[in-house]
């Protein structure tokens, strides 16, 4: 992590990096985002150990990113949810899936393909759907298996939800 001297470095990159910028927090956000929510299904979608898994949710709630919500009383289990801030990740994340399809393609294509609900067309670089020109939110696009995961024999990432048309 950056050190919080912000008398010499004053940049609200490096503010959000301190929240954001570890590895694993962006993957645990992206994961949040397709719908992996609870801590065994965020572990083994991530492969994150356990105790860097538990440090990352903790400072990701404590951020106003992630909210913890109880979805079962006896043994009290939670899930992690987005917040309006966290939902706000999600032009970065996009962003960044689509840098990493055009840098570091995979060989059989890109392992996820993010589609428009109502047309079926797909982000452009400016966020706006390829097909229909709307502008792009992550309430408005699903992500669906690519390519670059059936080309290893994979249909589905183990903790994933399975992808639903509504």
């Amino acid at each position: 992590m950056l050190h919080r001297d912000y008398d010499t470095q004053i940049c609200s990159v490096a503010r959000s990096l301190e929240v954001v910028g570890e590895r694993w927090t962006l993957l645990l956000v992206r994961s949040v985002m397709l719908g992996v929510r609870r801590f065994d299904d965020l572990q083994a979608h991530t492969g994150v150990t356990r105790s860097v898994l538990t440090a990352r949710l903790r400072r990701l709630v404590d951020e106003g990113v992630l909210e913890r919500r109880p979805y079962q009383d006896r043994p009290p289990r939670y899930e992690y949810v987005l917040t309006e801030k966290g939902a706000g990740l999600w032009t970065v994340v996009e962003h960044l899936r689509q840098w990493g399809d055009e840098h570091y393609p995979e060989p059989g294509g890109p392992p996820r393909l993010i589609e428009h609900r109502d047309c079926g067309g797909h982000p452009d670089r400016h966020l706006r759907c390829d097909r229909c020109g709307a502008s792009l939110e992550m309430r408005d696009v699903r992500a669906l298996p690519g390519p670059g995961l059936a080309a290893r024999g994979i249909e589905q990432v183990p903790g994933e939800p399975v992808p639903t048309s509504g």
